[in-house]
């Protein structure tokens, strides 16, 4: 590259009130030391009481967006967010093929309120056209269970759907098992073969706006700083865990996390 700062890209959509997509990735990588790109895929109509309404941009507007950011500022790692529709899914993929660097994949099929980011037919697409680029595929336990149509309560429920994700292409699989609702916070990391168990303590707040898109974004981060995948993990945990602490409490619904946490 022909700068010393890492430099990280998210293709994700737009949450105005900021605390999650291409805004909160933007404010964790700043965080993590990291030159942030942008690529936007759709626009939200949101704040932290819900979503009140979703646009995709066209593909091949999103295509050349990256094409672009790539083309001039290459990255040394990327993520996506909210991919909104079959299309984008299939434009990013096919750029994908071609990616000199790791991808991380968040699979964003509903935003934190409930509302639909990720049309049913695209994430059959999500499964067979992106997949198999992916370096490192993070779910959640919803996402996770419908990506591989089982359900998942447990931990080992968690690394049985990292196995079966895994088997769909991606080099490395992280169940977020923060919706267990019962003790720690623990996820899954499958990679290499391997299990690994990532555990945190359990932060009773409604202030969680963003956790997952923040954790990838963390993640993008220590790869693009040349940090193996489990460091990456761990230090992206721990960043979120004092980021949901150490929470704003803005809003009046789920409010975002606090950015400037210090881990």
């Amino acid at each position: 590259m022909s700068t010393a700062k890492p430099v990280a890209l998210s293709i994700a959509g737009s949450d105005p009130s900021g605390g999650a997509g291409i805004q909160a990735d933007l404010k964790t990588f700043h965080q993590f030391g990291v030159y942030g790109e942008a690529v936007i895929t759709l626009i939200t109509v949101q704040n932290t009481r819900g979503v009140e309404r979703m646009e995709c941009l066209a593909p091949d507007l999103v295509a050349d967006q990256i094409r672009a950011v790539i083309g001039d500022i290459p990255p040394a790692a990327a993520k996506t967010g909210a991919l909104g529709d079959r299309g984008i899914i299939q434009a990013v993929a096919g750029l994908a093929a071609g990616f000199a660097f790791p991808l991380v994949v968040d699979p964003v099929i509903s935003s934190k309120h409930g509302a639909p980011l990720l049309g049913t037919d695209a994430i059959d697409a999500l499964k067979t056209m992106l997949l198999p680029y992916t370096f490192l595929l993070t779910p959640n336990l919803e996402e996770a269970a419908l990506l591989t149509g089982g359900e998942v309560r447990d931990i080992a429920g968690m690394r049985k759907a990292a196995e079966k994700l895994a088997a769909l292409g991606p080099r490395a699989v992280l169940v977020k098992g923060g919706h267990l609702g019962n003790g720690d916070a623990t996820d899954i990391l499958f990679y290499q073969g391997e299990f690994r168990e990532f555990t945190s303590p359990r932060i009773a707040t409604r202030n969680t706006h963003g956790t997952g898109c923040t954790l990838s974004a963390a993640i993008t981060a220590g790869l693009a700083s040349g940090r193996d995948l489990p460091e990456a993990v761990e230090r992206a945990k721990r960043y979120v865990t004092a980021a949901i602490r150490s929470n704003p409490g803005l809003g009046a619904g789920s409010g975002p996390l606090d950015h400037h946490a210090l881990f």
